[in-house]
């Protein structure tokens, strides 16, 4: 398969359900060369069906779902919201090698019946950006108003766009640089490493690692500060210790590990001339960006994405770069609606 071209469109795929739904697409191959013998998408659409009105795509972070409109972005989808659903048609799919219904480690593989497991093969976020459009095609979604997403989500809609410029005029990045850095690289080393030593328990002091570089020191400070808890642990250790049970009641070690190798590839300059050669495709494609930073964010700061904007702007993109306040670190793009809701109206406003 070509990345970026069109496939053959399945009929009868539901849109405008506001329900989650599942979408069988047939083999579908990775840039690497291997084969997956089906692909399974769980995907949300919300509103009017393409043709009927602009069509926009949200994509998850590292452990989300499909379901936007109903958990993580709730506050900006549905009527008079950000992405309201009186005009416009709103998509979400789980990403490739995800937990929630597409395709992934825990999936049952066709020929034996049993699950990938660790077995499943790497995937980028290149293979995750042509699954979405592998869905948008089927679902006869032939042009986007907007691709956006926080954190990876953030880096498949780089990828989206760049995957067909022509089908896209706008995209959104929050939190997601052009390529990942050594920092965030070794972070996520060490979350494999406790997976790959201590199975389940290693997934919880992962995802509590994870918790830190998605907070900031004040927010921890304003939260938590000295105080402790009934049983003399600080506060803070009862909190990371929480985050951990939850992320192992609902998820797992392989597709946690999937999923940061994704990460741990993005790079969009990648295969394309270097980041020059790549913001020159979106500007060829007349792709309009917005680079949205958060202050404090650790993770991948406001000088990585300003770093995107201002290459994308010598390569003729209209771009613009827009910064959220906030005390909350990375994770503000999950807490800051009032922001965000002007941001994406004003992403929307072309």
């Amino acid at each position: 398969m070509t990345l970026g071209a069109p496939t053959t469109r399945p009929a009868g795929l539901p849109t405008g359900t506001g329900r989650l739904e599942t979408a069988s697409l047939g083999p579908f191959t990775l840039a690497d060369g291997t084969t997956l013998p089906e692909l399974t998408v769980a995907y949300r659409h919300d509103g009017p069906p393409p043709g009927e009105a602009p069509q926009v795509l949200v994509i998850h972070a590292l452990t989300g779902s499909a379901d936007a409109a109903g958990d993580w972005w709730e506050p900006l989808i549905g009527e008079g919201r950000a992405l309201d659903t009186r005009r416009i048609g709103v998509l979400c799919a789980n990403l490739l090698g995800g937990r929630y219904g597409t395709t992934g480690p825990t999936s049952l593989h066709p020929r034996t019946g049993r699950p990938y497991g660790a077995a499943f093969p790497s995937v980028s976020v290149v293979d995750q950006a042509e699954a979405q459009w592998r869905l948008l095609d089927a679902l006869g979604i032939e042009e986007l108003a907007l691709a956006t997403g926080g954190s990876l989500g953030g880096m498949v809609a780089l990828e989206v766009a760049l995957a067909r410029p022509e089908g896209i005029r706008h995209v959104a990045p929050i939190a997601a640089p052009a390529a990942i850095g050594p920092m965030a690289i070794a972070w996520n080393h060490l979350q494999v490493q406790l997976i790959e030593h201590l199975g389940l328990g290693g997934l919880s002091l992962a995802r509590q690692l994870a918790m830190t570089t998605y907070r900031s020191e004040t927010d921890f400070a304003e939260r938590f500060g000295g105080s402790l808890e009934p049983d003399g642990r600080p506060s803070i250790v009862s909190y990371l210790d929480h985050q951990g049970d939850k992320l192992v009641d609902r998820f797992d070690p392989a597709t946690y590990r999937v999923l940061v190798g994704a990460m741990d590839g993005h790079d969009i300059g990648r295969g394309r001339g270097g980041l020059e050669g790549a913001v020159r495709r979106l500007a060829q494609g007349g792709v309009a960006l917005t680079g949205i930073g958060i202050e404090d964010d650790i993770l991948y700061g406001p000088r990585q994405v300003r770093a995107l904007v201002e290459a994308a702007a010598v390569a003729g993109v209209p771009a613009t770069y827009r910064e959220i306040a906030s005390t909350k670190g990375h994770d503000a793009f999950l807490v800051e609606w009032d922001q965000l809701t002007d941001l994406l109206r004003e992403a929307l406003a072309d």
